[in-house]
């Protein structure tokens, strides 16, 4: 069975960083149900749900993404952008390490919102979160492992991955790239499709693929809709609390591809 990793909301999700939003309150509690309603869709994907460690006293401490990279049989611990998640890694490092070979980028800042794989491509974008330091971190941590780093340009949205998501293949076996005209330009991304939101929902940009079907942000029904007539199969979850701590459904869990 694939695997998932994801780690428990915080109580203290309210302390969360946050670049673009304003800050709004945040229901700890209604957030832990969204979280495990995110879960369940996994599970219904055909993916066994690991928890890493709990974090309580780290706000961000759910949105694992950032924290690594799984890449086959490696994973690649990051060094997350904002100070106050530097101690995270080391916990989702040894809840990997049973499973992973691990690696560590030792200099820089790269948070893994930044870092879209398509193919043997690490398309990582530059952000208040990344730096160019960490990306040619990244780039010689991986190129022994096969993979190149490209960098990737994106404006007004905290993550490459808020504004871009590679959706896999489309019915007609096509890969598509989902994304937002106003955050991306989908030219800089070879041998994708690239497949536009409504504009009136940006949060549709980002997306999991979880075997066989989207685990898709509810709320979001024409992009949904149009996604459906191109043969994807949808799972919406309601993560709207989560969304008020910039929170894209990416974020919440590292997927084993293998």
């Amino acid at each position: 069975m694939r695997r998932a990793f994801t780690r428990a909301v915080s109580p203290r999700l309210a302390e969360c960083q946050l670049t673009h939003l304003d800050r709004a309150p945040i229901d700890a509690a209604t957030a832990a149900a969204q979280h495990a309603n995110y879960e369940s869709a996994l599970r219904q994907a055909g993916f066994e749900v690991f928890r890493l460690p709990d974090l309580p006293d780290d706000p961000d401490a759910v949105f694992v993404e950032d924290t690594a990279l799984l890449l086959g049989e490696h994973t690649i611990i990051t060094r997350p952008g904002a100070p106050s998640r530097a101690g995270e890694t080391q916990s989702t490092a040894e809840g990997l390490r049973d499973y992973f070979e691990v690696h560590w980028i030792d200099r820089g800042h790269v948070d893994g919102g930044d870092v879209l794989r398509i193919g043997k491509q690490l398309y990582v974008g530059l952000s208040t979160r990344t730096d160019r330091e960490g990306l040619e971190a990244l780039a010689q941590s991986v190129s022994p492992l096969g993979f190149e780093v490209v960098e990737a340009r994106l404006r007004g949205c905290l993550h490459l991955k808020t504004a871009a998501t590679n959706i896999g293949s489309d019915e007609s076996g096509r890969p598509v790239l989902l994304y937002d005209p106003r955050s991306v330009d989908p030219a800089q991304f070879a041998s994708v499709d690239p497949f536009a939101v409504e504009e009136t929902e940006t949060a549709a940009a980002n997306c999991v693929r979880a075997g066989d079907r989207l685990i898709f942000p509810a709320g979001n029904s024409v992009t949904a809709e149009r996604l459906r007539e191109r043969g994807f199969n949808l799972a919406e979850v309601d993560v709207s609390e989560l969304q008020k701590a910039e929170s894209g459904l990416t974020c919440m869990s590292l997927i084993d591809e293998r």
